[in-house]
């Protein structure tokens, strides 16, 4: 085995859900436009390498804090045939400003803001409106409590679960987020129900 495969981490949960979410993203964006999209949290790294065999006009910008997950993101890079994954980047959401060369036309945040305090959610869309072109947009994915539905055991039991873990930790309410949003000059543009009681959540920024 390679030293790139050693690297590899695999998170079952990505594997799942990577294909949905690329199907999402492909008609809240445009395929034939050439795009700069940041992914914060990148992770492991497998949703944005399938994300830029996907659209390869699209060049994704990975990031993440964890010397693992670079690593891993890395040797999942050095595996694409294209070339428009760069190298990712480490990045601390809550150390701002965010140390970036350039505007980017979309922001993707995939099972963040619950594994994080809600400062963290703050700074994202704070930084979001820096380093966004006009027009830009923030796409978040995973578990939200939302008012006057109806939450699912599943996401209950998720979010005690987080909370354990750490206190600062936990499913968000989606009204709150959408708060924190208008407040930095996003509007919420589009919510989808996903697999596994998730939504995709995308906010524009305001002209």
């Amino acid at each position: 085995m390679s030293t790139d495969n050693l690297r590899k981490l695999d998170f079952p949960a990505t594997r799942r859900n990577r294909e949905v979410i690329g199907e999402v993203l492909g008609r809240l964006f445009d395929p034939t436009q050439r795009l700069r999209i940041l992914e914060i949290a990148s992770g492991s790294g497998q949703h944005v390498a399938f994300l830029s065999e996907q659209y390869p006009l699209w060049s994704f910008q990975p990031t993440d804090i964890e010397a693992a997950h670079l690593e891993s993101i890395e040797a999942y890079r050095a595996d694409q045939t294209s070339s428009n994954l760069t190298s990712p980047l480490r990045l601390d959401v809550l150390q701002r400003p965010w140390a970036l060369e350039g505007r980017v036309d979309a922001i993707l945040a995939i099972n963040l803001i619950h594994i994080s305090p809600w400062s963290c959610t703050e700074a994202l869309f704070a930084e979001a409106r820096e380093h966004l072109n006009p027009g830009g947009a923030v796409y978040l994915y995973g578990a939200f409590f939302r008012d006057e539905v109806e939450t699912a055991p599943s996401n209950i039991a998720f979010d005690q679960s987080l909370r354990v873990r750490n206190p600062e930790w936990g499913v968000r309410c989606l009204e709150a987020v959408n708060t924190v949003a208008n407040a930095n000059g996003f509007s919420l543009a589009h919510q989808e129900e996903m697999p596994a009681n998730n939504l995709s959540i995308l906010w524009r920024r305001d002209p």
